[in-house]
């Protein structure tokens, strides 16, 4: 390294000779923070004009940074800008570019700030960023699911508990269950959002600064809902970080159930649902296979995702006040996170969209499991018998129907009246999947009604597009 090039680090006055290439390349993150630029620009600019509005630093330097920062966001978004590994990270490489075009100026942007604040607030401006395009992606895939169901409101499929069937329900209402667990996502997000949303740039290196600066108008220039209060507490603690991953987490394992039941519902075995040809793949050796290969990605990718919660988690846990340089280690994880959700959810919103429902094969499963069963108890207890008795009535009755190979709405009903002699020709409306589907009107239930005032609350809550 040149005696220039050995300067050009900030803290290298105090050295006696240069950083060896391993430790340079062991300990920069220009190569994946550079993604942080806009922030690291928008919010240096803040600080800029604060300074200024302060009378720390000059007006004309305060223009010049600006024209500055105008050329190198330019320079960045044609690929002209020349990363520097030398520089270690973003930061410092907008920082020397800065000062090489407009000299001292460049120089006196840092007045009051250290890295530490610095780049915790360049994280939390880009984060804010990337949760409102996940808001966005949440509600469209929302939106998808909502007109899926709306497309087969009265389509039945057996419902399941331990994977063996237990009451039909309305593929409209199974759907919104899904829509439900996504808008709870939504609302784990915009809570992590206001914890994102505070500004540590003024608490330095640890210690805040000697000079006046105005913290609030900082925050309100970057559009802040407040400060974080305490300087060490600013600049050392990444819990929003890992709130979000937490949140991220949950988004991604709501997709992995979906994905499960994706993955069982297109196979021949089940036969509900056709995924449209563009998400899948075929087989290198058997021409008959379809493979969902998106929806089993997405449960793989849910792994790596909780993964990466883990990792930052145990990043923290360690860790003395202030800041530590384990903290670099927290943006390739949330880096990560935040691409493989946002990739997840824009595919899901075209996939489920392309849905094709079999509803021959659903109702023809219902069937198959005796699904009505509940009901038959539920009509006994209508009729004035206890419900303990009634479910011990149509368990012998299920019995009877299991050794005769038919269902329990195919027993004539002197077979039926042979478990107790309440049983009259209106049975057979309680017995039929439709009838059981419908008779559950109660607010959250799968009767058509409900399904439909469910959707349309529901995209009534959505933010219009």
């Amino acid at each position: 390294m040149s005696q220039l090039e050995h300067k050009s680090q900030a803290w290298s006055a105090l050295f006696t000779e240069p950083m060896s290439d391993l430790v340079k390349r062991y300990t920069a993150s220009v190569d994946f923070d550079k993604r942080l630029w806009r922030a690291d620009i928008q919010g240096s600019l803040a600080h800029a004009g604060m300074l200024a509005a302060q009378g720390i630093i000059p007006a004309q330097d305060l223009a010049a940074i600006q024209r500055g920062m105008a050329q190198i966001a330019q320079e960045i978004e044609s690929g002209g800008f020349d990363w520097k590994l030398d520089l270690e990270d973003v930061h410092l490489n907008i920082e020397a570019r800065l000062t090489q075009l407009v000299g001292d100026a460049g120089k006196r942007l840092h007045t009051g700030r250290s890295r530490n604040d610095q780049v915790a607030t360049d994280v939390r401006l880009w984060l804010r960023g990337e949760i409102d395009l996940i808001a966005a992606l949440l509600s469209d895939l929302q939106r998808a699911l909502l007109d899926l169901a709306e497309r087969n409101l009265d389509a039945i499929l057996p419902g399941f508990t331990h994977l063996q069937v237990a009451q039909p329900v309305s593929f409209g209402h199974h759907m919104l269950a899904y829509v439900e667990m996504f808008a709870r996502d939504a609302e784990r997000m915009a809570d992590v959002r206001r914890r994102v949303n505070r500004l540590p740039l003024g608490a330095a290196a640890l210690a805040g600064t000697s000079y006046p600066l105005d913290r609030q108008a900082v925050a309100k220039a970057l559009e802040m809902e407040g400060l974080c209060e305490n300087s060490l507490d600013a600049v050392s603690d990444r819990d929003f970080a890992i709130e979000f991953s937490a949140a991220a987490t949950l988004a991604m394992v709501h997709i992995s159930r979906l994905s499960e039941e994706l993955v069982l519902w297109s196979s021949q075995t089940f036969g509900f649902i056709r995924i449209a040809d563009r998400f899948t793949t075929g087989s290198s050796i058997m021409p008959q296979k379809k493979n969902p290969d998106v929806p089993e990605l997405a449960r793989g990718k849910t792994g790596r995702v909780v993964g990466h919660l883990v990792g930052l988690v145990t990043l923290m846990k360690g860790q003395p006040l202030a800041y530590n340089k384990d903290n670099q280690e927290d943006k390739e994880p949330l880096f990560d996170t935040v691409d493989t959700l946002k990739d997840t959810l824009r595919i899901f919103a075209e996939m489920m969209a392309g849905i094709t429902v079999n509803r021959d094969a659903m109702e023809a499963a219902a069937r198959k499991g005796f699904a009505t069963a509940t009901d038959l108890a539920d009509y006994l207890v209508k009729k004035g018998l206890p419900f303990r008795d009634a479910h011990e009535i149509v368990a012998h009755a299920v019995k009877s129907a299991q050794q005769q190979g038919c269902d329990l709405s195919e027993l004539p009903l002197p077979a039926l009246q042979q478990f107790h002699a309440a049983i009259g020709q209106d049975v057979y409306d309680v017995l039929s999947l439709r009838g059981s589907v419908e008779a559950r009107r109660v607010v959250g239930g799968t009767a058509t009604e409900q399904v439909r005032r469910a959707i349309a609350a529901r995209r009534a809550s959505l933010p219009a597009r």
